[in-house]
């Protein structure tokens, strides 16, 4: 569970063009956040004076914002200078995570319709002190009964922040106290969680599900180029929950908790979670390129 950090008392937010402090950081309630959870986001990590896959965080900002039909979607220029600002006024360098938002913006009167929308898009930058959020020693998952979205209904590609559904699956895993959901897709196959996409490891193969009705997420791509860098064999196919009851080893991956591996699903136990197993090698080959590729800060 995440906790809080009080150096997180006096950080200032980029909303809109403006830096304020966390007590003055609002949105209105013409907001299309507020109105219909109508905006984009992404969530991006600080290592040692970078922040790691910036540009591609970036291109998936605005490529959401662009399938949803947004106005004045700002630069990823812009965006980076608001980045910049933000993590500078901050002091943050390092051990931080970013949540960049990007909002229809105002409506001139409450509504649905986006042609209410004539202030253009507005962005927020909420950078905070924050550790990867999960137990590297493992996490807990139980099976949700709550669908994921395939493209059909809202195609998984769009990073958008309307998350009702993987919130109620949350809760479903609050209330049987474990960490996180696995969520199924329609077809009852394994998608991903309520907030991180899923890898297996059986007989030596590392398996993840197809990026139909899971984000394809930024941390995924990077695990899978790992492990094809280093002579281990990825599939990309359609995967049972049984299959994760049975796996040689699980792990979940999402920029906010890297690579944290599973040590329950369902009550059934994962095992070999031994130090020499796949998954802490390619979370310390995950570390290594994290610490070390990213793009600098500019001050």
């Amino acid at each position: 569970m995440q906790t809080y950090d009080k150096r997180n008392d006096n950080i200032l937010i980029h909303v809109g063009g403006e830096l304020l402090k966390r007590a003055d950081a609002k949105v209105s309630v013409f907001d299309s956040t507020v109105q219909g959870g109508d905006a984009v986001w992404e969530g991006v990590r600080v290592y040692k004076n970078s922040i790691f896959q910036l540009d591609n965080h970036l291109n998936r900002l605005q490529a959401s914002a662009k399938a949803m039909a947004f106005e004045d979607i700002p630069s990823k220029e812009d965006i980076r200078k608001a980045i910049f600002e933000t993590l500078e006024a901050n002091g943050m360098i390092d051990e931080s995570h970013i949540r960049l938002t990007l909002s229809r913006g105002i409506k001139i009167t409450s509504g649905m319709d986006p042609l209410l929308n004539q202030s253009g898009a507005c962005l927020i930058v909420l950078a905070e002190w924050k550790a990867p959020i999960y137990d590297k020693e493992g996490i807990k998952l139980i099976t949700s009964s709550i669908r994921r979205n395939n493209a059909q209904c809202i195609d998984s590609k769009i990073h958008h922040n309307n998350l009702i559904n993987n919130i109620l699956a949350k809760i479903e895993a609050n209330v049987a106290g474990v960490d996180d959901a696995v969520m199924l897709d329609l077809n009852g196959f394994v998608s991903e969680t309520n907030a991180t996409n899923i890898f297996l490891v059986k007989n030596g193969v590392l398996l993840t599900p197809h990026a139909d009705s899971c984000l394809p997420g930024i941390t995924r791509s990077v695990v899978i180029q790992i492990a094809k860098a280093n002579n281990m064999e990825v599939i990309e196919r359609n995967i049972s929950i049984s299959e994760m009851y049975t796996a040689d080893e699980c792990f979940t991956t999402g920029t906010m908790g890297e690579l944290s591996p599973v040590t329950e699903v369902d009550g059934r136990d994962i095992y070999n979670q031994g130090k020499n197993n796949m998954t802490a090698q390619l979370l310390e080959l995950y570390l290594a390129k994290a610490k070390s590729e990213g793009e600098q800060l500019p001050f």
